[in-house]
């Protein structure tokens, strides 16, 4: 039962992707008057749905992880996430295809959430990283018990990770985070192997990054999938939008599609309202969950941006920020069925080259990595009987790049294409399509998303904690962000986690009881021993 509103308790929230549904659920639960307003004509955002004939793909993520992230947000909301979503555990998780460099059949690695079998795969590779994989495991348990204090709760200076409820962690997790190394850095110190190195660190794609610049923090991301699973919500992740927006419309919070926000209005520091649909609304509170950068720049007078922070904000300044790669995608509706598992990755025999490329921006690889999801294998409802739906990524530069995608996409496909039939073993694959739509960078860039950087702002040393857009966008009263653009960063489970510290933030603000629990993180499988990192010699 939803308590009754008072006034200044009313939020416009701009966008209805991941971030904006979550706080939207448990803003209103809590009590507050909620309208969100979504561009597109459905919600989801970069977790939207295409349709093409009776095939249908997530748009965007496809992994999903550390679900028990979203059961807090249905429980703040008053809710059980299984009453409204339906998971399927993978197993194997995915299927790794790692290239030769100079040709040859990819080396493949079946992942499984089994540590001790997984370690039995990687010791058939090599015997001294298989035996080097559960101290690995043992590590990355602790480095992520001790910092999802740090995850969970606002960071506005330096001093914050010393705040009463993060102080503890951070004196625990400092001597293990290796600032000065890259992801790279860190794996090479357990793994010999360049095959079993690639097996860890590949997700530093999630973040769009590459392992070689990728903080070491970041290989908490391979343990977060042994430790916690990876999942399929049945009828996609987009279903878990759908189930969002009904709990929140439950609650009372009002969403309305079709409706882009075209500028905020301002009274100094506090914003007053939205333009959304050439109305002009008022609202005592924002929420933005748009494209962090995007949305300063185009809905947010620069004026007004350097008033309140000099030139933190400025067109300039958040243009000259790093930003992370960008995707060509590829949704194709095949007749039949195809032999893969749920997920599967195949990482160019080129690697180091393949991401300088993406780096530069000068060229697109002539050996792309491409991951290719498969899940009408787990979720018939997908596709027509006896057929499947296949989403095909390949990372690329962003739109910062002198890439004309206009010209190159026509390549680009059949590059992607080839790669799915010769690495992945899918020999005319293209004959059994029947239907299809794609994206470029460029695409996502006219979807409002900066430089089309689908992963958001980089995920280095220099735009993380206080340093990335923060929850409550500083210099303003009641502007708050959330998704990847913000803290703790990009992916489904970061994006609940954000949108939890900025529903508390709003709530504190507007002296509202926030329905949330207090930060604490679930407990992992056993007590992890003091980190000790070891050679691979």
């Amino acid at each position: 039962m939803r308590n009754s509103s008072r006034e200044g308790d009313d939020v416009g929230i701009i966008g209805a992707g991941p971030g904006g549904l979550a706080t939207a659920a448990m803003l209103a639960a809590s009590g507050l008057r909620v309208r969100v307003y979504e561009a597109a004509p459905t919600v989801g955002g970069r977790c939207g749905r295409i349709t093409e004939g009776e095939y249908s793909f997530d748009r965007g993520p496809t992994f999903f992880m550390m679900p028990y992230v979203l059961g807090e947000v249905f429980k703040a909301a008053g809710r059980r996430m299984e009453d409204y979503v339906e998971l399927a555990r993978l197993d194997p998780m995915y299927r790794l295809l790692m290239g030769r460099d100079g040709g040859g059949q990819p080396l493949r690695l079946d992942a499984t959430q089994d540590i001790d079998e997984m370690a039995r795969r990687i010791g058939e590779i090599d015997g001294a990283d298989g035996r080097a994989f559960r101290p690995f495991i043992e590590h990355n348990r602790y480095k992520l018990r001790h910092s999802e204090s740090i995850l969970r709760n606002p960071m506005r200076t330096p001093l914050d990770l010393f705040s009463p409820r993060t102080w503890r962690d951070t004196l625990k997790v400092a001597p293990v985070l290796n600032p000065h190394l890259s992801v790279h850095d860190l794996l090479s110190k357990y793994f010999r192997n360049p095959f079993v190195r690639l097996a860890v660190s590949f997700q530093s794609k999630y973040l769009g990054m590459s392992p070689y610049d990728c903080p070491s923090l970041f290989t908490i991301l391979p343990f977060i999938e042994y430790e916690y699973g990876v999942w399929h919500p049945i009828g996609g992740c987009n279903a878990l939008m759908s189930a969002l927006a009904e709990v929140a419309t439950e609650h009372g919070a009002e969403i309305v599609t079709g409706t882009p926000v075209t500028a905020l209005g301002f009274e100094g520091r506090r914003a007053v309202g939205v333009t959304a649909g050439g109305e002009f609304r008022r609202h005592d509170h924002v929420v933005i969950n748009a494209d962090a950068t995007w949305a300063m720049k185009n809905l947010m007078p620069e004026g007004v941006r350097r008033a309140a922070a000099g030139r933190a904000y400025s067109d300039a300044t958040l243009d000259a920020k790093k930003y992370s790669c960008s995707t060509y995608m590829l949704y194709l509706g095949v007749e039949g069925e195809v032999d893969l598992p749920h997920h599967t990755i195949y990482i160019s025999g080129r690697y180091r080259e393949n991401l300088e490329e993406i780096v530069s921006g000068s060229v697109l690889s002539e050996d792309p990595s491409v991951y290719v999801c498969n899940p009408s294998r787990t979720d018939p409802s997908l596709a027509p009987a006896g057929c499947s739906s296949l989403y095909v990524l390949a990372p690329t530069p962003n739109t910062k790049s002198s890439i004309d995608w206009a010209h190159e996409e026509r390549a680009m496909r059949e590059r992607v294409l080839d790669q799915v039939e010769s690495r992945f073993g899918l020999e005319g694959i293209r004959r059994r399509v029947r239907a299809q739509a794609r994206l470029t960078p460029a695409d996502w860039r006219a979807s409002n998303i900066n430089f089309g950087a689908t992963f958001n702002l980089a995920h280095n040393l220099g735009q993380m904690l206080h340093l990335r857009p923060q929850n409550r966008l500083k210099g303003f009263e009641n502007i708050y962000l959330v998704g990847g653009g913000t803290h703790p960063g990009s992916g489904l489970p970061t994006i609940f986690l954000s949108a939890q510290i900025s529903s508390r933030l709003l709530c504190e603000r507007a002296g509202v009881a926030f329905t949330g629990d207090a930060p604490s993180p679930p407990e992992t499988r056993a007590t992890a021993p003091s980190p000790v990192v070891v050679g691979a010699g």
